[in-house]
């Protein structure tokens, strides 16, 4: 009996010290005192890296985000656009993807789930808010395969 009230005891004095993580919702009564933001460096443009090395990094940055719903919308997104887009669209998509530090921000503007900042409603954005839309009723399971890189631009 002693022992399991001195874990009990032991559990109240350190539970102050050690951080909770979990995503508990948008309570109102949430105090906010419990997340754990973790800063990220500034994002910057890079004005003199050579258009090719551009869409490499962004296609790379595409496939490799912190959510796997990204994973597969910007991805595939990428895939059919990069390599058509202009240097000020590229500039565009690198800043949308890289400054916000939320995932779940793109992905609910995406979606339209939430209004875009004006700041980040660019023709980049409208292109990808389209490309959610998924007209064509395609499934996006899985990200693509790497192969179509190696193949002549059509």
């Amino acid at each position: 009996m002693a022992a399991a009230r001195l874990c009990s005891l032991r559990r109240q004095l350190l539970r102050p010290l050690i951080p909770q993580r979990g995503y508990r919702g948008d309570s109102p009564t949430d105090s906010g005192k419990d997340v754990l933001e973790i800063p990220l460096p500034p994002w910057q443009e890079r004005p003199d890296e050579p258009l090719d090395t551009k869409r490499a990094r962004l296609l790379y940055e595409s496939r490799k985000r912190g959510m796997l719903e990204n994973c597969i919308l910007l991805s595939l997104f990428a895939k059919e656009n990069l390599a058509r887009m202009s240097e000020e669209q590229l500039n565009h998509y690198d800043r949308l993807i890289n400054e916000p530090s939320n995932d779940w921000d793109i992905y609910y503007w995406a979606t339209e789930a939430k209004p875009t900042p004006a700041e980040f409603d660019t023709d980049v954005m409208a292109m990808l808010r389209e490309f959610a839309k998924n007209r064509n009723r395609e499934q996006r399971l899985r990200q693509p395969d790497l192969e179509y890189l190696f193949e002549p631009p059509r």
